[in-house]
C-alpha cells in the first residue's frame, strides 16, 4: 500500500493539469479526510500542506469547494479558514456565514476591512454576538443592516439599536424594521417617528392636497403627540437617555413639556425637569411632589420659563395633586380642559401663554376627536 505522503504528492502533480471542477471535488475529499481524523502523523501534515497549496488554487470553484468544505466544522484549521475569510466575496462568505472557528475579534476586524458581502455574510450568522452587532451597527450600509435586522438569532444592543436609527431613520425599510422591534429604545423611537413625520411632509400627494404650510404644522403636532406617547411607554430607566436626546435635539420645548404635562406623563415631565435644571431627581420629585407653590415656580423658572409660562405649569402640576386626592378630576381631558378655562380670559391671546393655551386647547380637541373616532368605530364592529 502506498504511503500517504506519497499520495499527496501525486495529487499535487495531478493538480497542475486536471480540470478546475474535478480539483474542487478532490479539495473537497481531501478535506472531509482530513476532518474526519482518518489521517495521522506524516499523513495528517502531508494533507495540511496540499489543502494550504489549494488556497493559492487560480481558479475561485477549487477555493469555494475548499470553503464549503471548512465552513461549518469546528474542527477547520483556523489558518486556513481566516485565508478563505478574506477571498473574493463569495468564497469569503461562505466560511464567514457559519465557521465556528473564527472568534469575535476576528469578525469584527473583517467588518472594518471587508466589503458588503462581507459584512451581509457576518450579519446574518446565527447567534451573533452582541460586540459584533455592534459592528456592523456602526458601519454597515443599509442593505448590510437589513440582514441584521432580519436575523432573529443576533443579539443586538440598545446602544446598537440607536446607532441604526441614527444613522438609518431616514431608510423606510430599516425605519419600519426597527419601529416593530419591542425592545427598541425610547430614544431610538422617537429619532424614528420624527423622520417618518419628516417623509410624510415631503410627498408631493400629501403637499398637493393639504398644502405645504399647513402640512408643516400637522407634521410637527403629529410628531408631538407621537412623542407624548412614546414618553408614557418608556421604561423609567430610558426616560434619561430619551430626555437628553429630546434636549439635544431642541425638542424639549415649553409647549411639548406642557402636553406632557397635561397628557399626565409625570416620569417623563420629572426626567425632563431634572435634566434642564441640573438639580437631583430626588429634589426635583420632592418639589413637584410636595412643594408650595412658589417652590414649585421657582423650580420651572429655573429652567428657564417666563413668570406667565410659569404660572400655567404651576396650575397643571397642582391640578394633578388635586387630581390624585380626589375624584372630581378624572384625568388628562379634564387637566387641559381645567387649565384652558381658568386661565383664558387672564392671558393675551397672543402672547406666549395664550399660544401655549392654544396648543394644550387643541391637542385635547384632536384627542376628543380621536376617542369619538375611535368609540365609533368600536359601535360599529360590534353591530356588524
Amino acid at each position: 500500500m502506498m504511503r500517504f505522503p506519497v499520495i499527496v504528492q501525486a495529487f499535487l502533480r495531478w493538480a497542475e493539469t486536471a480540470k478546475a471542477a474535478e480539483r474542487a471535488a478532490a479539495a473537497k475529499a481531501l478535506v472531509r479526510a482530513y476532518l474526519q481524523s482518518t489521517l495521522f502523523g506524516e499523513q495528517r501534515k502531508a494533507a495540511m500542506i496540499a489543502i494550504t497549496h489549494l488556497l493559492d488554487d487560480p481558479s475561485p470553484v477549487v477555493r469555494l469547494g475548499l470553503a464549503e468544505a471548512l465552513a461549518v466544522s469546528a474542527e477547520a484549521p483556523r489558518a486556513i479558514v481566516l485565508s478563505l475569510a478574506q477571498d473574493q466575496s463569495e468564497i469569503a462568505a461562505t466560511v464567514l456565514a457559519s465557521s465556528p472557528v473564527l472568534l469575535d475579534a476576528d469578525l469584527i476586524d473583517l467588518i472594518g476591512r471587508g466589503d458588503v458581502c462581507t459584512r451581509a455574510a457576518i450579519a446574518a450568522r446565527t447567534g451573533l454576538s452582541a460586540p459584533v452587532a455592534a459592528a456592523v451597527a456602526e458601519v454597515g450600509e443599509p442593505e448590510v443592516i437589513s440582514v441584521l435586522l432580519e436575523n432573529g438569532t443576533a443579539r443586538i444592543g440598545r446602544i446598537s439599536l440607536r446607532r441604526m436609527a441614527e444613522r438609518f431613520a431616514a431608510e423606510a425599510a430599516i425605519r419600519a424594521a426597527l419601529l416593530e422591534r419591542g425592545d427598541l429604545p425610547a430614544d431610538a423611537r422617537h429619532i424614528l417617528v420624527a423622520e417618518l413625520g419628516n417623509a410624510l411632509a415631503e410627498l408631493d400627494l400629501v403637499r398637493n392636497v393639504i398644502g405645504g404650510l399647513r402640512m408643516r404644522r400637522l407634521t410637527r403636532e403629529i410628531c408631538e403627540l407621537a412623542a407624548v406617547v412614546i414618553a408614557g411607554t418608556a421604561a423609567r430607566d430610558e426616560l434619561p437617555e430619551l430626555v437628553e436626546h429630546m434636549r439635544a435635539s431642541g425638542r424639549l420645548t415649553p409647549a411639548f413639556l406642557m402636553q406632557a404635562l397635561c397628557a399626565g406623563r409625570i416620569e417623563f415631565f420629572a426626567e425632563a425637569i431634572r435634566n434642564l435644571s441640573g438639580l437631583e431627581e430626588r429634589r426635583v420629585r420632592s418639589i413637584l411632589a410636595t412643594g408650595r407653590m412658589h417652590a414649585v415656580r421657582a423650580l420651572f423658572e429655573s429652567v428657564g420659563l417666563a413668570r406667565d409660562v410659569s404660572v400655567l405649569f404651576v396650575e397643571a402640576v397642582m391640578l394633578w395633586r388635586e387630581a390624585g386626592r380626589s375624584d372630581d378630576i378624572k384625568g388628562e381631558s379634564e387637566i387641559a380642559a381645567t387649565l384652558v378655562r381658568r386661565f383664558r380670559d387672564r392671558v393675551p391671546p397672543h402672547s406666549t401663554a395664550g399660544e401655549l393655551l392654544d396648543i394644550v386647547e387643541r391637542a385635547e380637541i384632536d384627542r376628543q376627536r380621536r376617542a369619538a373616532r375611535d368609540y365609533v368605530g368600536s359601535m360599529i364592529l360590534e353591530a356588524a
